[in-house]
């Protein structure tokens, strides 16, 4: 069985390069990265698969992102060598954040000071890279405007990194998955990336925006003809399957420390060996054959973009993995347009009180599908999302929270016909004979009859491919990485994973859940590579006269 190396995929990057980027000139911008010997290795590659084990190759791709959502699609592209400068006739809205800018108009925002431009500023991300991002992006948005964005993009192709993105399926994520049913939370203005305005893409598929808010499908496929449009294809590999992302020298330290000791000379050998490698990545490639190809890539960085959509969040109580209970909204959905649910008089217990629950309340709702509504949380709690949502702008999920604050169950009431809420209730079991136990705070507690459960209360990455299923990136190393209560700890202007060096994070993973606020993790993680690339071609030229490997 063949194995897919890095030789092989540093060879397609030069097969598929559109017009605009020319072989010469990405031969040019690995050469500048590697060193003038490596690249006549890379220059000499074969443009067909090898069988051979990549522990032959001297390769080492300076970047592997995982993950082909939105975050890695951004990162990709800046990666790619577009750089964002002050556009010559914008004018802030923020006075002193325009002053900022003004300093270094010559400079693309990559080659400035992040943290002297985020300073002061204010968003719904606790990223300060993230918000300043997106007040460029997209000025006083949260004040209800639309001004446009006072960047401009230049493709400036000598400051390219060559890098992979892995995605299990098509450029887009988890997008590609989701119930398209239903309308985004947030506007499609506010889900483009950059170079290419939403709007424009969808009056070019000669189709009408209604309102603001679009359907996933319709992101989804924004998302996939980005990735073409901005020539970023030769980056991407789809359905590829991670099952190991490890450290050479630390592999190396952990196998041989089972017999002997290892002495501090032996392991810094071992580090300086490895330093190009820092990286092994381990996985898999679905072909179209169903058959599954191995592959093996060195790297010196990897950065983590996989969302938080893998593994929906689990009651872990008796009874869950009946077939009446779901997990996710497709499997409802799905369910509910087959026509499974319909004419059933018993109700569908939906369990959460986020915006996924609301949208599985909504579903039901519409279908006739009567619906018991339960959470943890009382309908007063400030935190609940949809007092983060202004009504005019979400009619539909204030309606569900108008419901669960005045339809809920009494003891006094049976269970209404279309909906009934149970604030301040969890579930203790489900029953072989579709029925459920529900207890209040109180302690009291109901069983009802059901045709379906659908719990919805959250998601975690999967991680398994990293040590402790990436738990001690977090916060805190005893609980699983989630994207409010435990996101991965990281370098506030870089990204770098604290506990890791030259691994990163961006996106859900470390706190930013919406498009508008993960296109700053990108920014981040470029202006850091991009520093470190400047030190080593330096290094190189300090150097001179060597065997041209730095």
């Amino acid at each position: 069985m063949p194995v897919w190396c890095c030789r092989c995929s540093l060879a397609a990057h030069f097969r598929s390069y559109s017009d605009t980027e020319t072989e010469g000139e990405i031969f040019n911008s690995l050469v500048q990265y590697f060193g003038d010997n490596l690249g006549q290795k890379v220059k000499a590659m074969p443009l067909v698969e090898e069988t051979s084990l990549l522990e032959d190759s001297s390769v080492t791709l300076p970047v592997v992102v995982i993950g082909n959502g939105p975050s890695g699609i951004c990162l990709s592209y800046m990666l790619s060598g577009y750089r964002p400068y002050l556009s010559s006739e914008a004018i802030h809205p923020n006075t002193i954040l325009h002053s900022k800018l003004e300093e270094a108009r010559h400079l693309s925002i990559v080659d400035q000071d992040l943290e002297y431009l985020s300073e002061g500023l204010e968003g719904r991300s606790s990223n300060p890279v993230a918000v300043l991002f997106d007040t460029l992006l997209h000025p006083d948005a949260d004040f209800g405007y639309d001004y446009p964005s006072v960047l401009h993009w230049k493709l400036e192709q000598h400051h390219y990194i060559p890098h992979l993105v892995l995605g299990k399926g098509p450029p887009g994520g988890a997008w590609h998955n989701m119930e398209g049913s239903m309308l985004t939370i947030s506007f499609g203005n506010w889900m483009e990336l950059p170079g290419l305005k939403f709007k424009d893409w969808v009056s070019s598929k000669r189709r009408n925006l209604k309102g603001d808010r679009v359907m996933p499908e319709e992101i989804a496929r924004y998302y996939k003809h980005y990735v073409k449009v901005m020539g970023l294809q030769k980056n991407f590999r789809e359905n590829t399957y991670i099952t190991s992302v490890s450290r050479l020298y630390r592999d190396q330290v952990d196998n041989d420390g089972q017999g002997r000791n290892i002495s501090t000379q032996h392991l810094q050998i071992e580090k300086s060996k490895f330093a190009k490698r820092n990286w092994e990545i381990r996985g898999y490639q679905r072909v179209g054959d169903g058959s599954h190809i191995p592959f093996c890539l060195f790297a010196e960085n990897v950065a983590l973009a996989t969302g938080t959509l893998d593994s929906p969040g689990r009651l872990e109580i008796e009874g869950e993995d009946f077939p009446f209970v779901f997990h996710s909204m497709p499997e409802f959905g799905a369910a509910v347009s087959k026509g499974k649910l319909r004419g059933k008089v018993d109700p569908v217990l939906i369990v959460g009180s986020g915006l996924t629950a609301a949208d599985a309340v909504l579903c039901a709702y519409n279908n006739n599908v009567p619906v018991i509504h339960v959470f943890r949380r009382r309908v007063t709690d400030p935190d609940l999302i949809f007092k983060q949502l202004p009504k005019k702008l979400y009619p539909e999920y204030h309606k569900v929270y108008h419901m669960m604050c005045t339809q809920s169950y009494s003891s006094d009431s049976n269970l209404s016909s279309d909906y009934t809420s149970f604030p301040e209730h969890h579930v203790l079991a489900f029953k072989s004979d579709m029925k459920c136990i529900l207890q209040s705070i109180s302690g009291l507690k109901k069983i009802f009859k059901l045709s379906a459960a659908v719990v919805l209360i959250g998601s975690h990455p999967n991680l398994s491919f990293l040590k402790e299923q990436g738990c001690y990136l977090g916060h805190n190393s005893s609980l699983p990485i989630t994207c409010k209560g435990n996101p991965v700890e990281i370098d506030a202007y870089t990204y770098e994973c604290v506990k890791e060096a030259n691994l990163f994070a961006l996106g859900p993973l470390v706190g930013d859940n919406f498009v508008r606020f993960l296109k700053g993790g990108a920014l981040g993680v470029t202006r850091c590579l991009a520093i470190r690339q400047k030190k080593k071609k330096h290094l190189f030229v300090e150097r001179g006269g060597g065997d041209g490997i730095v």
